[in-house]
């Protein structure tokens, strides 16, 4: 190198560390996994130090070491296994229906200005309302199986995954439509190649956000229709029988496990099918 000459690894030591540039052992430690367990690991151990103090007597309120004990039991017993499986397996279903019919039914919607105009405020009318209330309405009207839970979750999956549909629709880049139209697409060459690439992100955060909906709402249907089989029916039925709060603890728990399973899996999916939206940006 000659003399008055400056290189690389030089200018670096000169400048300092890149800004965003934590070394390896920080990013190691703070990572986005570590960082998820870390904070996973932190609330158990409040959780624990709060209730082994015994504030509320731990027949009310067992320790939570207690809980998480009893849900590695529960998970290797086959009839709560069933329970389970019965509660997914409504979730599935209604969550399907609810995704071919939301998402036909917004496709027409988004693509006419008209039926946008009419059928918008009517959407962000009945979208509020809560789904929990109309579980006593759907006992009466479809009793306590499963026909039940299904509509019931359909219903109220419907909402987020129409809404998305619609506005992903109706802000599809008109320049775009425009100019497959001059080059003699029709409409359903159209709405194949750009209004549903264009339009699929939104359709699946609806997806996305109705999951967890759904299985709230089959978890409270089960509960309060007093329900055969189902996470619902195992906490209704623990709870009833007295002195088992660590079973119905950890019955709620498992519910939330779910949903953070199913959550997990759909981000990975988005992430994957969606790859171009993360460009430039750190994995979340």
């Amino acid at each position: 190198m000659s003399k008055g000459t400056v290189g690389i690894s030089e200018f670096k030591a000169a400048a300092g560390p890149v800004r965003g540039s934590r070394g390896p052992m920080i990013d190691l430690l703070v990572g986005t996994h570590s960082r998820r367990i870390f904070g996973v690991v932190v609330f158990f151990l409040l959780l624990e130090f709060v209730t082994s103090l015994e504030l509320v007597p731990a027949i009310y309120l067992p320790r939570a070491s207690s809980v998480v004990q009893r849900i590695i039991e529960l998970l290797q017993e086959l009839k709560f296994l069933q329970h389970v499986g019965a509660t997914l397996y409504a979730w599935a279903i209604g969550l399907a229906l609810a995704t071919v019919m939301s998402v036909t039914v917004g496709i027409i919607i988004g693509s006419s200005n008209l039926a946008y105009r009419m059928m918008t405020p009517v959407i962000e009318f009945v979208r509020p309302i809560p789904s929990v209330a109309l579980i006593p309405l759907g006992i009466l009207l479809w009793g306590q199986g499963l026909s039940m839970k299904v509509i019931l979750v359909a219903y109220a999956t419907l909402w987020p995954i129409l809404y998305n549909t619609v506005y992903g629709v109706h802000d599809v880049d008109p320049i775009a439509v425009q100019t497959a139209r001059s080059f003699g697409l029709g409409r359903l060459s159209i709405l194949r190649h750009i209004t549903l690439p264009s339009a699929a992100p939104f359709i699946f955060t609806g997806i996305r956000v109705s999951a967890s909906i759904g299985l709230i709402v089959v978890v409270g249907a089960e509960l309060l229709a007093s329900a055969d089989i189902g996470i619902g029916s195992f906490i209704l039925f623990v709870s009833s029988s007295g002195g088992h709060m660590d079973s119905v603890l950890a019955g709620a728990a498992v519910g939330g496990l779910l949903g953070v399973l199913i959550n997990s899996l759909l981000g990975a999916i988005e992430r994957r099918a969606f790859a171009w939206r993360y460009m430039g940006t750190d994995a979340q």
